[in-house]
């Protein structure tokens, strides 16, 4: 199996044009993204042929799970498609299983970065989905007490296209107990579908620092999606303003939101190297 290893602000992945090929992606994904015995990613990230857009994308977490979308892996798989001339360099649609995502190359200072449109965000507990008592299942929650660990711990709710909750701290996001927390909070009985989960602190209104635990994979370096989530439930605090930094430990990745429409997020995204990976694993 060909392969590019890819990365956003950290978040990396094995990157395979699938074509119409069926396999068991779903254990491939387990075997490749093992940091010892296989290649080692965050997520198996599939370019497909489209029927409706120029390109589709399937990612699979490194437990095998599939997620709706990835705003690192969604920029990943457009640097991939540019670089090899599939569609010209400017701007394209991609197939997610959250609906059709527009990205467009951009150039920062004298770096290429590449914006995505990541959609509106879905704030009502029905549709991340989260299970919540005592609300109108419509109404954006905000600082929902959730107990974990013997805690209460206040959790805003936000999908961007792949449920989040999203913890507000006021010490060093360095000092929280990710590692212990996070699987907890990712299986909580109140998210049907489990969560990603991230925990971030404001520095000012135009910066904030995070952690990200994600579903499936555990602690990364980035996330987009959690990254845009973090955004938007920052802004309905009235934290921030329209636009942010999200400074994670991978890299820092720009978020703008106007509080009404799509949200928008920007980043780099790099190639790590290419190979051929032998895999035991085989095709349906």
């Amino acid at each position: 199996m060909n392969f590019t290893k890819m990365q956003g602000a950290g978040n990396d992945f094995i990157v395979v044009e699938a074509g119409n090929e069926s396999r068991d992606w779903a254990r491939i994904a387990i075997a490749a993204c093992d940091r010892h015995f296989g290649i080692g990613g965050d997520g198996l990230l599939l370019v497909l042929p489209s029927d409706i857009v120029d390109v589709r994308m399937r990612l699979f977490n490194a437990d095998g799970s599939e997620a709706e979308m990835c705003g690192n892996g969604i920029r990943c798989l457009v640097r991939y498609v540019f670089d090899r001339g599939v569609v010209p360099r400017g701007e394209l649609s991609v197939e997610t299983l959250a609906g059709i995502r527009r990205v467009k190359l951009i150039t920062v200072n004298g770096d290429i970065r590449f914006q995505v449109g990541m959609g509106q965000p879905r704030l009502a507990a029905a549709e991340i989905p989260v299970k919540v008592t005592g609300k109108n299942r419509l109404d954006i929650t905000l600082d929902y007490p959730v107990r974990v660990d013997g805690e209460q711990v206040p959790l805003s709710f936000v999908s961007m296209g792949n449920p989040h909750a999203v913890l507000f701290w006021q010490r060093p996001v360095s000092d929280f107990p990710l590692s212990q927390l996070g699987p907890q909070v990712e299986r909580h009985r109140i998210f049907p579908n489990r969560t990603n989960f991230e925990v971030a602190r404001v520095v000012n209104r135009e910066q904030i620092e995070a952690r990200v635990w994600e579903r499936g994979v555990g602690e990364t370096l980035a996330c987009g999606t959690g990254a845009c989530a973090i955004a938007v439930a920052a802004r309905l605090h009235g934290y921030t303003g329209d636009r942010v930094d999200i400074k994670l430990p991978g890299g820092i990745l720009n978020v703008e939101w106007d509080g009404r429409g799509e949200v928008f997020l920007s980043g780099p995204a790099e190639v790590v190297y290419t190979g051929e990976w032998r895999s035991e694993v085989p095709a349906k």
